[in-house]
């Protein structure tokens, strides 16, 4: 789904339109990022499928995508739970962040999977 896009973003977006050699260096950041995390993410255990993406975003397929976004939202990371969308059952939405902010991410969703071994 579309999201709404502010006056800052909008301006930000500019910028990188007006200057080739900016945009092309954060397009190339974005898909390794985008690489590097779809390859990590599929080392949790609770993560059953990484769709190809073309985006700054990934989409996953987890064990229980609503108990999987309570968690992840308990743990102030945002993301966006699909399960409700069409072909997209037990299936969670991840931004594509900074390297620090994947890293996070990819530890907490470690950290989650981990607590499952123990109960």
């Amino acid at each position: 789904m579309p999201y709404n896009v502010n006056v800052l973003t909008q301006s930000t977006a500019l910028k990188y339109l007006d200057n080739e050699k900016l945009r092309e260096q954060e397009i190339f950041e974005i898909k390794e990022s985008r690489n590097r995390l779809s390859r990590d993410v599929l080392k949790i255990g609770f993560v059953k499928k990484v769709y190809a993406s073309d985006s700054n975003f990934i989409l996953i397929k987890v064990d229980d995508a609503n108990k999987r976004y309570a968690q992840l939202i308990n743990m102030k990371l945002v993301i966006r739970n699909r399960t409700n969308e069409p072909l997209c059952e037990n299936c969670i939405r991840i931004t594509v962040g900074a390297p620090e902010e994947n890293k996070f991410l990819l530890k907490s969703m470690a950290y989650l999977d981990a607590e499952k071994a123990i109960d």
